[in-house]
């Protein structure tokens, strides 16, 4: 128990030493900012199964809560936060069968649209929340932020660390 505690207390200091210097670069004051910190999203997945995808969403709330950007739309954030990851995790579990074997380039192109995918869906979640709750905000804006970064950061550097893990380090994916 000793072991995953302390594992769980990495996995939220590696997302605070993501997140934090990040948080001042806003695309939408008050709702959105440029997000390097979405690429721990599937690396905690894949790694660290539904306790890491538990840890993602609640580390975006607190987040969210300590940047004076706690919001009622903050609950779709959690929601999508753990969902996305969750589901993409699922995805290798249950449908791909073999997990995800990022030696190939069509192995990585399978990868990065699943990624895509799951970054839509995320924006499906959250974007209504902020369109419905503050229409003055340009939720088409909005929408594409969360696409990009959900998915830009993921593909462009969750997909080297996730190789680097695996096939340097020798960690395990629960898939």
């Amino acid at each position: 128990m000793k072991h995953k505690i302390r594992i769980y207390i990495i996995l939220v200091i590696a997302y605070l030493l993501v997140a934090i210097p990040f948080k001042v670069m806003e695309v939408i004051p008050g709702f959105t900012d440029i997000r390097p910190v979405t690429l721990l999203g599937p690396v905690y997945a894949l790694f660290y199964g539904t306790p890491g995808c538990i840890i993602f969403a609640i580390m975006n709330l607190v987040m969210d809560a300590v940047s004076g950007q706690l919001m009622w739309s903050s609950i779709a954030g959690l929601l999508a936060n753990f969902a996305g990851p969750f589901l993409f995790l699922l995805y290798w579990k249950k449908v791909a069968n073999n997990g995800p074997y990022l030696r190939t380039p069509g192995n990585i192109i399978h990868f990065s649209v699943i990624l895509f995918l799951k970054a839509i869906l995320e924006a499906v979640m959250i974007t209504p929340s902020v369109a419905l709750i503050y229409p003055d905000i340009n939720w088409m804006v909005f929408f594409v932020s969360v696409v990009a970064n959900t998915s830009f950061f993921p593909i462009l550097f969750g997909i080297p660390l996730i190789i680097l893990m695996k096939e340097e380090l020798g960690f395990k994916m629960i898939v």
